[in-house]
C-alpha cells in the first residue's frame, strides 16, 4: 500500500535516530494510513486516507 495520504498528500518523513552517544543513523516516519470506502463525487471510492484526516471529517464515509 501506498503510504500517501490521497486526500492531504501526507508521506514518509525522513530524519535521524540520534543515540545517547550522539550517533546518527538514518530512519523514517510513516502516517498511519488506512484503506476507506467513501463516497466521491456520489460514488463509492477505495481511498488510501491518513487517521487525521478521518478524524477531522474531511471524508464522507461509505455505509
Amino acid at each position: 500500500m501506498a503510504c500517501i495520504c490521497d486526500i492531504c498528500n501526507k508521506g514518509l518523513l525522513a530524519g535521524n535516530n540520534v543515540s545517547h552517544s550522539n550517533r546518527h543513523t538514518k530512519r523514517s516516519w510513516k502516517p498511519n494510513i488506512q484503506k476507506v470506502k467513501a463516497n466521491v463525487d456520489g460514488q463509492i471510492r477505495t481511498l488510501n486516507v491518513c487517521t487525521r484526516c478521518m478524524r477531522s471529517g474531511k471524508i464522507a464515509r461509505a455505509n
